[in-house]
């Protein structure tokens, strides 16, 4: 473990050399006429930082054995934001109560010992996760700004109960990337433009963008993303980190801005395989405000650590769907052809090819099913928040972009949300079709027949390209992924570091069935453990072209 100095030093040192103080008390997003910020910063290096690439696990020894205090890690982590998050842009507030709420982690722990592996540990949000108290809750538009939500999400509520420090919000894409299909993934109207933390001018991928890219260049120990399709593996696979998309309904929607109930979930983002395994453990579990998690009634662990194994490979037996999830990135192939030889050396028995039936089949479904949901969803949120102002249906948020134009659309427009207005409600015969087709293509005759049919205990593919540059003229560039088999039939899906190409992180995926999230764990803490491919990022004005891709 590396050596760590005493809290005394940590604050000092770094603390008044950032000026943090100031930052605690104020959002870190820009003013708000200036969001539309997009040329690439000039680099600044990541300076040393005594708590780099720590994880749980060692900042609750270093906790224990009073090496430091919850307050010391809270003031590091902040002076590291302060430091490097002006090129990234990936923070878009900090919690003004952040420091109090460490002090009184620190007297818990002193007078009545710690809650769990997470009491005291700084933990940064999405911003489209409720927390009632001085932050607000966004999805990064301008116009959620002061509509603060009367009571924190069920997995704020979750992490506060396990004594975690909320260190602050990330940048996204604005409304979970649903607005436009011309975005570019990381921007957002109130936080700019988020960038890759491995090249500066690539994509971050989205829409938990800002959580990827921070917790990546270690902003924070641990970071809540979540995901309607890829928004929680892409970021992660990208900016280099593991990222988890728990089974619909082990880990409540309460309190999260919504795209499609169908297919949202929150997920722990995090640079290690153990720490997804805490971070689960402390966001999982039933809530009656959220009736879909009523299904993870017996399917819920307290420590899916125990889980972990670093052997957990030896005879699993892993499927490799190559039609349409290879072929579209020669980077990335070449990677998870890599991957698959140390698979089978660490003990896997591969299927090669294990092709998912249906995979092309319901493209257009899917589409319309979150079209029918958002709309749905979106009108029952914005109608619950509390208070007056501000947009309470879809139909007055699109008359607000259309007036501040100038600042929420000033590269992309929002025709998504124009379609998704003309959608009829969930009753309807459209809706109620293509949901049937998407839940019978993606499960019974999509992932269910393909591990039945071979006996696999998951797939396995690239998790997507490597990062392409960010283009808000003309939007994403995407060439692939494996995110839509699991979104759509709301199975789990985890990433994990599995090489790089051109200095860019690409992930390995693993896909399996519902609730085998310990089995995932497995897979991919011994993948992980046998590979150790996780490198923090440099903070580069580009990729390295340096660093081949081919032989």
């Amino acid at each position: 473990m590396p050596q760590t100095p005493s809290d005394e030093g940590l604050s000092r040192r770094e603390l008044l050399a950032s000026g943090v103080t100031v930052a605690v008390t104020s959002t870190l997003a820009p003013v708000l006429g200036t969001a539309v910020q997009a040329a690439t910063p000039t680099p600044v290096a990541a300076p040393p930082f005594e708590l780099a690439e720590m994880g749980v696990a060692e900042l609750q020894d270093g906790l224990a054995r009073g090496r430091w205090t919850a307050r010391g890690l809270t003031e590091a982590y902040l002076a590291r934001i302060a430091t490097l998050d002006g090129q990234l842009r990936s923070v878009i507030e900090l919690n003004p109560d952040a420091l109090t709420l460490a002090e009184a982690a620190d007297r818990e722990r002193r007078d009545q010992g710690p809650r769990g592996p997470l009491h005291g540990v700084p933990v940064l949000l999405k911003d489209n996760i409720a927390t009632a108290d001085r932050m607000e809750t966004t999805a990064g538009s301008l116009a959620l700004i002061g509509r603060r939500p009367g009571r924190d999400a069920f997995v704020v509520e979750r992490l506060r109960q396990a004594g975690a420090i909320i260190l602050g919000k990330t940048n996204l894409s604005e409304w979970a990337n649903f607005r436009s299909s011309q975005s570019s993934s990381g921007w957002s109207g109130r936080g700019g433009q988020c960038r890759n933390p491995f090249a500066l001018d690539r994509s971050p991928c989205g829409s938990s963008s800002g959580t990827g890219a921070a917790i990546s260049v270690n902003l924070a120990c641990v970071g809540v993303g979540t995901e309607t399709d890829g928004s929680i593996t892409c970021p992660a696979h990208v900016c280099g980190i593991v990222g988890l998309k728990p089974t619909v309904g082990l880990v409540s929607r309460a309190g999260i801005v919504p795209i499609a109930a169908s297919q949202d979930t929150a997920g722990p983002m995090c640079r290690s395989v153990a720490d997804a395994a805490v971070l689960l453990g402390a966001l999982a579990g039933e809530d009656p405000r959220d009736v879909a998690t009523a299904a993870c009634r017996g399917h819920v662990h307290p420590d899916y650590t125990r889980f972990l194994d670093p052997r957990g490979l030896e005879g699993a037996r892993l499927g490799v769907p190559r039609t349409r999830f290879f072929g579209y990135s020669p980077e990335a192939d070449r990677l998870i052809e890599e991957a698959l030889v140390e698979l089978k050396r660490l003990g896997a028995v591969l299927v090669d090819p294990a092709d998912i039936p249906k995979a092309s089949a319901y493209d257009d479904e899917e589409y319309d099913v979150l079209l029918h949901e958002f709309k749905d969803g979106i009108n029952a949120y914005l109608a619950s928040l509390p208070g007056r102002e501000g947009p309470r249906s879809l139909v007055e948020l699109i008359a607000f972009n259309d007036h501040a134009r100038d600042r929420e659309m000033p590269f992309f427009g929002q025709e998504i949300f124009l379609q998704a207005q003309e959608k009829g409600p969930l009753t309807s015969h459209a809706y109620r079709k293509a949901r049937e087709w998407c839940i019978r293509l993606s499960r019974h005759k999509g992932l269910d027949a393909v591990l039945d049919a071979h006996r696999l205990d998951a797939l396995v593919a690239p998790t997507g390209s490597p990062a392409w540059p960010i283009d808000l003229v003309n939007g994403d560039h995407y060439l692939g992924s494996f995110s839509q088999p699991a979104a759509v039939a709301g199975y789990p899906h985890i990433t994990v570091p599995a090489g790089f190409a051109f200095g860019l992180p690409v992930g390995l995926s693993f896909v399996g069935r519902a609730w085998s999230e310990p089995l995932l764990l497995k897979l991919a803490f011994a993948f992980e453990q046998g590979t150790r491919h996780r490198r923090a990022p440099r903070l580069l004005p580009t990729a390295d072209l340096a660093e081949q891709a081919a032989p």
